[in-house]
This record gives C-alpha cells, structure tokens and sequence, in this order.
C-alpha cells in the first residue's frame, strides 16, 4: 500500500511567526510554491496559501507588513506520513484542500498536494475524485 511518504515533497521552505506577510509573498514567488507552513519553535502552528494573502491580506488588511500570525490559517488539517493515500485524498476532497501538511511527532516533515497524487498513474483516481470534490463545492459556493 502506497503512503502519503511515498508522495510528499519533503524539502519544504517555510517562515515563522516572526516574518511578515511580503516576506511570505516572496518566498512563494521565489519557490513557484502556493503555500508556506509557518512554524514556531519548529512546530507547525499554520499556514499560508496564496489566496490566503489575497483574501485576508490584501482585501480584509493592509499588505506587506501585516505579521503572518494575522492572516495565517491555524485550524490545521495534516497527514501523517503513514497515512494512505486513500486516506489524505478523502481528507483533502472532504476538507476542500488541495495542499496538505504531512507532520511526525509535532514535527513538519513534508507537504502533498493533489498534484503529488495525481501524477502517478496507480493514484489518478483518488486525486480525481477529491479534485471532483472540491471543484464541486467550490463552484456551488460562487452561486
């Protein structure tokens, strides 16, 4: 049985809660990466998508130097490293995410997104389905 390890990009730049939103911005742009882990004291305590910065940093705020912990999401959604799959395609289609953190023992040990599945051919179906999943709730909120 394949395992989210099996997929997840484990070399993973992030900030802390002592950066600020450009510094985020940038680090994005430099990696081509749509979303950064914010860690303190090497735990993950949020993230940063890039809509994120859109929607709570740039339309709700004012942008550059609003501090991460002001626009960051905290209610976290993560993989273990062992997890299936299955499992964190279910997680993402249910959770309408389509990036995952993967942590082991408190620790940030990769990221996976429904493009790390889709791109393997034994895995196609269950990143079509948590993409169906959540291209179909997104598009029923924009009604």
């Amino acid at each position: 049985m394949k395992t989210v390890k099996d997929y997840m990009s484990s070399t993973v730049d992030y900030c802390t809660t002592l950066d600020n939103v450009f510094e985020v911005a940038v680090k994005m742009k430099d990696l081509d990466v749509g979303i950064i882990p914010i860690l303190e004291d090497n735990r993950l305590v949020g993230v940063i998508t890039d809509r994120d910065i859109v929607v709570r940093g740039v339309a709700e705020k004012h942008p550059g130097s609003t501090k991460v912990t002001d626009i960051m999401s905290s209610d976290l959604y993560t993989a273990d490293p062992d997890m299936s799959i299955e499992e964190a395609a279910h997680m993402m289609a249910e959770q309408q995410i389509k990036r995952l953190p993967v942590v082991k023992d408190e620790k940030l040990v990769g990221i996976i997104a429904l493009r790390d599945i889709a791109v393997h051919d034994e895995t196609k179906s269950q990143a079509g389905f948590a993409l169906s999943e959540i291209s179909e709730t997104q598009g029923n909120n924009m009604n």
